[in-house]
């Protein structure tokens, strides 16, 4: 299938649509989960189009996964996680809803679920968990 220009993440990444971010690179952008499974719940994306994984070339895999280690460090860190859940979706029958490629960095603590997912997150919370990340991060 055809990569769509128009999908969030592709407006998150041209400016069309506000998004708390956390970090950026020449081929990364890092962003905050507007429905957080978790806390730190973040997104890496590679700026270059690619509707998942399975379209990806391998500079941009290699490049987000780069940004993957880095920002899991920093979510660790600033939330006193013991572990991540790193997600990521391919097509529909994967469960992927926004097609633009994207890994799914969860925070997580031993016997804490994650929520349920859909749930929009508290905007005045959710900076918080950003300004933890980007401290960290600095």
């Amino acid at each position: 299938m055809a990569y769509d220009n128009d999908n969030i993440f592709a407006k998150i990444l041209r400016g069309e649509i506000p998004s708390e971010k956390l970090y950026e690179d020449a081929d990364t952008f890092v962003f905050m989960d507007i429905m957080p499974r978790a806390d730190g719940h973040c997104l890496v994306i590679p700026k270059t189009p690619c509707r998942n994984m399975l379209d990806a070339s391998p500079e941009q895999l290699l490049a987000c996964m780069k940004t993957v280690q880095k920002v899991s460090h920093a979510c660790l860190e600033a939330f006193g996680a013991e572990g991540i859940t790193l997600q990521q979706f391919n097509e529909p029958a994967g469960g992927q809803e926004v097609y633009h490629l994207h890994f799914h960095i969860l925070p997580r603590h031993e016997g804490v679920k994650l929520r349920p997912p859909g749930q929009m997150a508290d905007f005045a919370v959710l900076k918080q968990h950003a300004d933890k990340i980007r401290a960290a991060l600095a």
